[in-house]
């Protein structure tokens, strides 16, 4: 069974470029695509950043018990397409969610074995100063994401690790070692190397 790794944090925090560059380091880590009703950002492309859908199909998809998680943020939705991440984890593959923290809420309550990474901004100063730098929001959705952002960083507890994205490759090394190591938990070795671990106690 393969590892599921949520990574969630603000809106403009960094989630997609952590994301991106900690992929190019793991190739083996498979990410897995959100969907959303929001418009494509500029250079974006569906079904490599999001899968751009309309409301009304996203909602289709709900009602269908296709989505993992679902969550309604600043006037859009965002949810991960279910069977993807299921049989990705059943082919013993590690699977990374960047996903925004409510949603990341829902996954840890279906996946209570789902290692949970919490990223960071060194300041609420320097996040809003990332989100209006995008030149993509008005003020008004600034000031309700500057909003939003508190109300999440008072679910950090619920996370397992907490990491700064003060630097983007300081960011990765530490999400990097965190996976290793979850790897090497001992309850997730393969059955033969616990079952060589217990005849060796008796012994």
């Amino acid at each position: 069974m393969g590892l599921l790794i949520v990574l969630s944090g603000p809106a403009g925090v960094g989630k997609g470029t952590v994301c991106t560059a900690l992929r190019s380091r793991m190739p083996e880590l498979v990410y897995s695509v959100s969907a959303t009703t929001r418009h494509p950002r500029p250079g974006e492309i569906d079904g490599v950043n999001y899968f751009f859908k309309s409301r009304e199909q996203f909602l289709q998809m709900i009602d269908h018990d296709a989505m993992l998680e679902h969550a309604e943020y600043v006037g859009n939705f965002y949810g991960t397409p279910r069977d993807f991440v299921d049989e990705t984890l059943a082919n013993g593959k590690n699977v990374i969610l960047e996903i925004e923290v409510q949603g990341a809420m829902k996954v840890k309550d279906k996946f209570p074995e789902a290692v949970m990474v919490f990223l960071l901004p060194p300041s609420l100063a320097e996040l809003k100063a990332r989100i209006t730098g995008r030149g993509t929001e008005t003020l008004d959705t600034i000031n309700t994401r500057m909003n939003v952002a508190v109300e999440e960083l008072s679910l950090l507890s619920q996370y397992d690790y907490a990491v700064m994205n003060d630097e983007i490759d300081n960011a990765c090394d530490k999400i990097r070692s965190i996976i290793l190591a979850e790897n090497c938990r001992r309850e997730r070795l393969p059955a033969h190397i616990l079952a060589m671990g217990a005849a060796t106690e008796k012994a």
